[in-house]
């Protein structure tokens, strides 16, 4: 079986962690495109695509930040599969007509969130109550129309699913050498940092690697897809020159 050919917008600001943890849990052909520095597919000969985290807002006046938009909106419109997470899932929600807004609040460090949809496809195998990482000062406020939710917990939805459009708010790609650098880069307060620094340990990790399900979820919906196609396509050739 040839591997799934993946689009992977990069909008990190050249964090090595993201391409690193990408990656590791995309078991598919990666293209890479860091967004940041205008650089987008010049086609739409993929599979499925991937947005990633990014430092910035979704609202923010950056040109960047409207290129990709309009590139994501047009392979929505061409039915390519979508995966967004954390600022990806705001800005696939932002792009399909949800509302993205400032909580007030930082949530970071390992939170437990509640399954909201009885049958996901995104979160198949993954328990009602589960852990991961979290680090968000944005959140969706108001869904896409006619966008499912799918997980949520006090501070804000942490995901939903619209047609062939997923978008979780946590970071199920985390490691904890990224949790702590970027901690570390937050600002946070001394009391604080050393309250978020002491939630990294190994048995939170292995706590929230049930979350890591999402990626092997998305690749096999975008397979499901390409089956359908091509189950479609066979059928139209077949039914070419045929009179009823």
């Amino acid at each position: 079986m040839s591997q799934l050919r993946i689009a992977v917008l990069n909008a990190s600001q050249r964090d090595d962690n993201t391409t690193r943890n990408f990656r590791r849990e995309l078991d598919a052909s990666l293209s890479e495109f860091d967004v940041t520095d205008g650089l987008l597919p010049e086609t739409f000969d993929f599979d499925g695509a991937v947005v990633t985290g990014s430092r910035t807002s979704v609202y923010w006046d950056e040109p960047w930040i409207d290129a990709t938009r309009s590139w994501v909106s047009e392979a929505i419109d061409r039915d390519i599969p979508f995966f967004g997470v954390c600022w990806g899932h705001q800005l696939l929600a932002d792009v399909l007509g949800g509302t993205v807004e400032d909580m007030g609040v930082y949530e970071v460090g390992y939170s437990r969130i509640e399954r909201t949809a009885a049958d996901s496809r995104l979160l198949e195998g993954i328990s009602r109550d589960f852990t991961a990482f979290t680090s968000h000062t944005d959140e969706v406020s108001t869904l896409p129309p006619g966008a499912t939710p799918l997980a949520e917990n006090e501070y804000s939805n942490h995901g939903f699913r619209k047609d062939r459009v997923f978008g979780v708010q946590f970071h199920p790609e985390y490691d904890p050498k990224t949790a702590r650098e970027l901690v570390h880069r937050k600002g946070l307060t001394e009391d604080r940092l050393e309250s978020v620094l002491d939630e990294i340990t190994d048995e939170n990790y292995r706590a929230a690697h049930e979350a890591k399900l999402v990626f092997e979820n998305f690749l096999e919906f975008v397979r499901e897809v390409n089956a359908t196609t091509v189950e479609a396509t066979a059928d139209g050739r077949a039914n070419v020159g045929r009179s009823d």
